[in-house]
């Protein structure tokens, strides 16, 4: 199967928005209207959506359940996942009730692994970790902490847990148009045995010619302000992928 290019809708007071290294003062507004953007990009073609509540991400309670709800209605047939306050067997109850196909433990994983494992005995199939990493350490709550958990022992803690796959955001390169830091995702999923999404710094069609030849590691790859500011068309990227 083909990698695949993930939009991101990353959601902050009811608006599409990207942060620059998970800075929340450091936003850039890219539509009052989620659910319009998500069409957006389905119209393109997408085969997979990546939503972010920001304010769940830091406040640990989701915060835009009706938005993302209202997405899921939208589109049925669309594989989407989400992250962000995602810190309770209920919340991952209601998403998926609500039509999600992926829910992401990211924080949680790191304070409480034991929660991963039992999230994907309650809901197998459905879990992915995220692990946020500022050069190799993993950060939490919204990456407002760095912690001294390296990301691959993370990530190899739950290789046999059950997760779907791993979302790895490198924060360094993450809203920065740098390109993406494909040397620590693949050794990441190397490491692990698990399939990586890699998420920070996709810029342009480069940097997915860059990705491919790592298809046997990488699911697929997350792109979210080189959409919203033109430098990447999204269905050229998948259609490179595909070849």
């Amino acid at each position: 199967m083909s990698m695949l290019i993930i939009p991101a809708i990353d959601l902050k007071d009811g608006k599409c928005v990207r942060l620059k290294q998970g800075r929340m003062e450091d936003d850039t507004v890219f539509g009052d209207d989620p659910i319009a953007m998500a069409s957006q990009w389905v119209a393109q073609g997408v085969r997979r959506l990546h939503l972010v509540d920001l304010n769940g991400a830091f406040d640990g309670v989701p915060v835009h359940k009706e938005v993302v709800t209202a997405i899921a209605k939208a589109h049925p047939q669309l594989p989407i996942q989400l992250g962000g306050g995602v810190r309770s067997l209920s919340t991952i109850e209601h998403y998926l009730a609500a039509g999600l196909t992926y829910i992401i433990i990211g924080t949680k994983a790191v304070e409480a692994p034991e929660f991963v494992e039992e999230a994907c005995r309650e809901f197998a199939g459905h879990i992915i970790v995220g692990i946020d990493a500022k050069d190799g350490m993993v950060a939490t709550h919204g990456w407002a902490n760095v912690t001294d958990v390296k990301a691959t022992e993370l990530a190899k803690r739950f290789a046999d847990a059950g997760v779907s796959s791993i979302v790895y955001t490198d924060i360094a390169k993450d809203g920065m148009m740098q390109g993406v830091n494909i040397e620590q995702t693949v050794e990441l999923a190397s490491f692990s045995g698990l399939p990586v999404i890699a998420s920070g710094g996709v810029t342009n069609l480069d940097d997915i010619a860059a990705l491919k030849p790592y298809g046997e590691y990488l699911l697929g790859a997350i792109t979210g302000r080189a959409i919203y500011e033109g430098t990447l068309d999204l269905a050229a990227a998948q259609t490179l992928l595909d070849a």
